[in-house]
């Protein structure tokens, strides 16, 4: 699907992701990548060269500052999130952030405060949950062949990423919660329209890296949602294998998601009733490419987007409680050096 007039993306960082995030999205769906800026201008220049990206700049706030860039997609570390969210808003762009949106729930309240006052458009990229994997899920619940809403259960585990990995560190807001298990709490709290409303946290317990007490390897949280049903939402970023999976048990039957995160590698969901098993398969077309297509039909036709950053503060508190409850510290903030 392509708009009547192309978004103008600028890009903040030479991030691998960007390529299956933002890169492939945008030349499916027909928009621009008007410029980029990375750590290094090198490396800015190369990434350029090889995505097709119009202009390399020499920072990331001259990315911002770019009267051509229309919106900000942001894929830096965590704990740039925040700050350069923060910064795009206040230059009036519209905004396309990696999750999580801040470092903790006070800096995602000055997100969301930012976004109203700016009036732009400021969406955290659980892509996820436009994929017709997820939505399948929610339509089984929607039209009763489920029955009630019992139980879930939401696994997002990878193999360890090397030990330098931005993901290990505290300073840059790491951790097995942030990088994974904003995909499990997030996809129980979009189950609040069939379990009497959102999910409360009653439990963690997680697990710490060694040698860095305060960043956390894997994290597994109970919730209890109002109507009954009960949640299991777990992560592990130093798992034998890659496990991403979304199962809701009902009165009447259950289905799975194998693997809602990354539905591109594996788009079945399998589904349990009375009446007998069957697969589904929802099809490989890139979650990150419906993500852009109802971003943009949002900015140019006023569709309705299910994120805002109302929703990211809420899923932000939801990490900071969780963090708390197992032991953890909250992510630490970065300061921006001051422009000018």
């Amino acid at each position: 699907m392509t708009t009547a007039e192309p978004l103008r993306i600028g890009i903040l960082g030479a991030a691998r992701i960007a390529g299956l995030s933002i890169i492939g999205p945008a030349r499916v769906c027909g928009h621009r990548l008007v410029a980029v800026a990375a750590r290094s201008r090198g490396r800015a220049e190369a990434f350029a060269a090889e995505h097709g990206v119009e202009r390399v700049l020499d920072s990331y706030a001259d990315v911002i500052d770019d009267p051509e860039v229309e919106v900000v997609y942001n894929p830096l570390a965590n704990s740039l999130h925040g700050p350069w969210n923060l910064a795009a808003l206040a230059a009036g762009k519209h905004v396309l952030t990696e999750k999580p949106s801040a470092s903790d729930a006070e800096e995602a309240t000055e997100v969301r405060d930012a976004a109203a006052k700016a009036g732009t458009v400021f969406m955290e990229g659980f892509h996820y949950l436009f994929h017709p994997v997820t939505r399948r899920l929610h339509e089984l619940l929607d039209s009763g062949e489920l029955g009630e809403l019992r139980h879930v259960e939401t696994m997002v585990a990878m193999p360890a990423p090397p030990g330098y990995d931005p993901r290990w560190s505290f300073p840059l807001a790491g951790g097995a919660l942030m990088d994974l298990g904003c995909y499990s709490l997030h996809a129980q709290r979009t189950l609040a329209p069939w379990a009497g409303g959102p999910p409360r946290l009653v439990t963690a317990r997680g697990g710490a890296r060694d040698g860095a007490s305060d960043v956390d390897e894997w994290l597994d949280a109970e919730l209890a949602f109002p109507g009954g049903a009960t949640g299991s939402a777990r992560c592990h970023m130093a798992h034998g294998d890659w496990r991403m999976s979304f199962r809701v048990v009902g009165s009447r039957g259950e289905a799975t998601a194998v693997n809602f995160v990354q539905p591109h590698l594996d788009d079945r969901v399998l589904v349990r009733t009375p009446t007998g098993e069957r697969t589904e398969e929802l099809g490989k077309r890139s979650s990150y490419t419906y993500q852009l297509e109802a971003y943009a039909t949002h900015l140019r036709h006023g569709t309705p987007l299910p994120l805002d950053a109302e929703d990211a503060l809420t899923t932000m508190s939801l990490i900071d409680a969780c963090y708390r409850a197992a032991g953890f510290p909250p992510r630490p903030r970065t300061a921006l050096p001051a422009r000018g």
